[in-house]
C-alpha cells in the first residue's frame, strides 16, 4: 500500500490505501428540481505503475475550490407553440375567398379570413363567438365584445353585460372603421374569439366544405356554418417535453430552466404547465408512463428556430452554496469503505479521509480533514 496516512483524531495514523477511483466507477440519478441523488460505486482499481509520479506524487493535480454546486438533469424537448385548435366558418357560408397564410399571427381586429370578399376578424375572448348581438340582449358574450371595442378605442359606454343603444353606437363606429353597413349588431359572420393573438398553423381540412375533393381547403372553395377553416396555436414559442411520471412530482410550475435551440443559443425560461394526465409514450420500447411539460421563454422573442426543432432543456435541481469540491475523478476509495482525497504540499503527497456531499457538474462536495480553498489534490493525468 502506497501514499501517506490520515490523521485518526487520538495520535495514531493509520494507512488508506490510495487507490483512484476510475473512469466511469460512478452512477449518479438526478431527479430533476428534487436533488435526489443515487450514487452506485464499483470496485476500485489501483493506476498503473507508468503512472504514479515520483515520491508517491500523482501525476497531475486539480486545486480544491470554493463555491456554489448545482445538481441538474437534461431533458429532450421540441421547440412549438402553445396550444391548437380549430377556427370554424359562422355566417350562412358562401366562397371562402381568402385565408391567413400558414404561419402567419394574427392579432386583435385583424383578418382570420374571409367569405364572399366579407372579412372575419380576431377578437379576443374564451369562448366562441355562436350569436348575432344586438341592443337588448345580456351575457358574457357582450361583456366580451365590449372589452374589446373598448381595446380598440371604441368606448362610450360601461363595459358589462348589457348590450345597450351606446353599446351599439360604438359597434357602429367599428364597421364604418371597415367601411361595413353600420347596422349596429354583430355576429360570427364578422367575428371570431380567441384567448390572444394566434398563429396559424395550416387551412382547415376540405371535409365538410364542398372543394371537390380531400386534403385542405383553399380560396374558391365552398364553406358551410361550422366547418373547419384554420388551424391555429397560441403565438407564444413553447417546448414541450415528457419526463416518467414518477420525476413529475418534484416539478413545479416557475421551475426555472435554461433551454438550448439547435444553434447553441442558451435562454432562460421556466415550466409554465405540468400535465395531469400520464400517458405512455410512443416507443413501443418505453410503455413507461410520462406526464408532459410546458417551458415558456422568459423572453419570446430571442427564439429562433422552426417549429418541431429539438432543443435541450437543462433543469436545475438542489443548489449547495458555498461549498468545497473537487473533481469526481480526485477521488480515492478506501479499504474500509470511505472517501479520501490526496493532498499534495511543499513537494509531497498525503492522504485525507473525507466526507461526500453533492454530485454534480463533474465535481463532488467535500468536507473534512482541514482542506480549505486552493490546496492541491491529484487527480489522474
Amino acid at each position: 500500500m502506497s501514499g501517506g496516512a490520515a490523521d485518526t483524531g487520538t495520535g495514531g495514523r493509520r494507512p488508506l490505501g490510495r487507490r483512484r477511483l476510475g473512469f466511469a466507477v460512478l452512477a449518479i440519478v438526478a431527479v430533476a428540481g428534487g436533488g435526489v441523488g443515487v450514487t452506485a460505486l464499483t470496485t476500485p482499481q489501483r493506476p498503473p505503475a507508468d503512472q504514479a509520479g515520483t515520491k508517491g506524487l500523482p501525476p497531475a493535480t486539480a486545486p480544491v475550490t470554493r463555491g456554489d454546486l448545482t445538481d441538474s438533469s437534461q431533458q429532450d424537448g421540441t421547440l412549438g407553440h402553445l396550444g391548437e385548435r380549430k377556427i370554424n366558418a359562422g355566417g350562412p357560408g358562401g366562397t371562402l375567398t381568402w385565408l391567413a397564410p400558414p404561419g402567419s399571427v394574427v392579432k386583435r381586429d385583424e383578418r382570420l379570413y374571409e367569405v364572399d370578399g366579407e372579412a372575419v376578424r380576431l377578437m379576443y375572448g374564451d369562448r366562441p363567438m355562436y350569436r348575432t348581438l344586438k341592443t337588448g340582449d345580456e351575457g358574457t358574450d357582450v361583456r366580451r365584445l365590449e372589452e374589446n371595442l373598448a381595446a380598440l378605442g371604441f368606448t362610450g359606454f360601461d363595459v358589462d353585460e348589457e348590450y345597450t343603444a351606446k353599446t351599439a353606437a360604438a359597434v357602429k363606429r367599428w364597421q364604418k372603421s371597415h367601411g361595413l353597413k353600420q347596422t349596429g349588431t354583430v355576429g360570427p359572420d364578422r367575428i371570431a374569439f380567441a384567448g390572444s393573438a394566434i398563429r396559424v398553423k395550416e387551412a382547415g381540412s376540405a371535409s365538410g366544405a364542398d372543394s371537390g375533393g380531400g386534403g385542405r381547403i383553399a380560396p374558391g372553395d365552398r364553406v358551410t356554418p361550422g366547418s373547419p377553416v384554420l388551424t391555429v396555436t397560441g403565438s407564444e414559442r413553447v417546448v414541450s417535453f415528457k419526463v416518467p411520471a414518477p420525476e413529475a412530482g418534484s416539478l413545479r410550475t416557475g421551475t426555472r430552466v435554461r433551454v438550448t435551440l439547435p444553434d447553441g443559443t442558451r435562454l432562460p425560461g421556466k415550466v409554465s404547465a405540468v400535465g395531469r394526465i400520464a400517458t405512455a409514450g410512443d416507443d413501443p420500447q418505453d410503455k413507461t408512463p410520462k406526464i408532459d411539460i410546458t417551458v415558456s421563454f422568459d423572453d419570446p422573442a430571442e427564439v429562433k428556430g422552426v417549429d418541431q426543432s429539438p432543443v435541450t432543456v437543462e433543469l436545475a435541481g438542489e443548489t449547495r452554496r458555498d461549498v468545497l469540491s473537487v473533481p469526481v475523478n480526485a477521488l480515492l476509495a478506501l479499504p474500509d469503505g470511505g472517501f479520501g482525497v490526496q493532498v499534495v504540499e511543499n513537494g509531497a503527497a498525503r492522504d485525507v479521509e473525507v466526507e461526500l456531499g453533492m454530485f454534480a457538474q463533474g465535481r463532488v462536495e467535500i468536507s473534512g480533514g482541514g482542506l480549505r480553498e486552493g490546496m492541491k489534490v491529484g487527480v489522474p493525468s
